[in-house]
C-alpha cells in the first residue's frame, strides 16, 4: 500500500547534517509501566546448542509479552473514550471486542510518521535540569520556549515537549510517580499547541500531560476531539545537550490488528 504524505519533501529540509540520533528507550525487564498497563517480560524460547544443526550451526530465538503502553510508545486514537464514544463519535461498543480489539481507530490504522519535528525544552526556559512533580506546562511556558529556542511550530509539525524527566527513567518509581504526579502540558498548552498547527505530539514522560489528571483532559482533548496521535517515554535528552531543537522526526508503529497503541523505535534525522 503506498501512503501519500503531505508535505514529505518540504519536511526532508530540516536535514543538514544527515546524523541519525534515536529517541526511544531500551525495551527490557524492568522498565517503567504505569500500573494500568501490563510490563514488558522476555524469555530466550531456545538458547544456542540446545538444537545443532550439521557444521555446528545452532540458532536461538526469543520471545516478549507487553503492554501496548509500556516503555516508549505510540497512542492509537481508539486509546482513549468519553461517554462511550472514540474520536469521530464511533462508539465503544460497536468497535471493540475482547479478542479482536478495535474495529475502528486502532494503531494498525495509523500511517508511519515522517514529519518536521521541534522540540520544546522546558527545563531550559526554567533554568534547572528536571521540572517538579506535577508541574503544569502552560501555554505562557511554550510560547516562551519557542521564543527562547528561536522555533516556530508550523502547520503539519509534530512537537515534542521536554521536562528531563527521561533522568528517571532507570527508577521506574520515581519515572511513573503515581502518587506525586509527572510534569505536563496543561489543556490550555495542548490546546494552543493545535492552534499552533501541530498534528502530532508528545513527551519525555509516561503520560503527556500533568499528573495526578484523574479527568485525562489533555488525552480526551488530543486523541478523542481532535484526533491527533500522543508519543509518550520519549528520550529527548540528547537533543537537549547538543541545543538541537529542529529535525525530521520518523517511528513506524507496528501493525497490531485491533490495537490501541504500539512501541516504537523512534529516530530525529538532523
Amino acid at each position: 500500500m503506498i501512503i501519500k504524505e503531505s508535505n514529505l519533501i518540504s519536511h526532508l529540509e530540516v536535514i543538514k547534517k544527515g546524523e541519525v540520533i534515536e529517541l526511544g528507550h531500551p525495551f527490557q525487564p524492568g522498565i517503567p509501566h504505569h500500573p494500568f498497563h501490563p510490563p514488558f517480560l522476555y524469555s530466550m524460547g531456545r538458547m544456542h546448542n540446545d538444537l545443532s544443526f550439521e557444521g555446528g550451526v545452532s540458532s536461538a530465538n526469543d520471545f516478549i509479552a507487553t503492554g501496548t503502553h509500556t516503555g516508549t510508545h505510540m497512542d492509537a486514537l481508539g486509546h482513549i473514550s468519553c461517554d462511550g464514544l472514540l474520536h469521530e463519535n464511533i462508539s465503544v461498543d460497536e468497535t471493540q471486542d475482547k479478542n479482536k480489539g478495535l474495529s475502528e481507530l486502532s494503531i494498525d490504522k495509523a500511517p508511519p510518521v515522517i514529519k518536521r519535528a521541534i522540540v520544546l525544552d522546558i527545563p531550559l526556559i526554567k533554568k534547572r535540569d528536571v521540572l517538579d512533580h506535577a508541574y503544569g506546562i502552560t501555554k505562557e511556558d511554550l510560547i516562551e520556549a519557542t521564543r527562547r529556542q528561536y522555533v516556530t511550530i508550523k502547520d503539519g509539525d509534530a512537537v515534542f515537549i521536554r521536562t528531563g524527566w527521561a533522568k528517571y527513567y532507570n527508577d521506574p518509581k520515581l519515572y511513573i510517580s503515581h502518587e506525586k504526579g509527572v510534569p505536563g502540558v496543561t489543556l490550555e498548552g495542548a490546546k494552543w499547541l493545535v492552534a499552533q498547527g501541530a498534528v502530532l505530539t508528545g513527551s519525555d514522560t509516561v503520560a503527556y500531560e500533568k499528573t495526578p489528571s484523574p479527568k485525562m483532559a489533555v488525552h480526551r482533548y488530543l486523541l478523542v476531539e481532535r484526533g491527533i496521535h500522543i508519543i509518550e517515554a520519549l528520550n529527548l535528552e540528547e537533543l537537549s545537550k547538543n541545543s538541537i531543537y529542529e529535525f525530521l522526526f520518523i517511528a513506524l508503529p507496528l501493525k497490531i490488528k485491533g490495537g490501541t497503541g504500539s512501541p516504537i523505535s523512534p529516530i530525529a534525522v538532523i
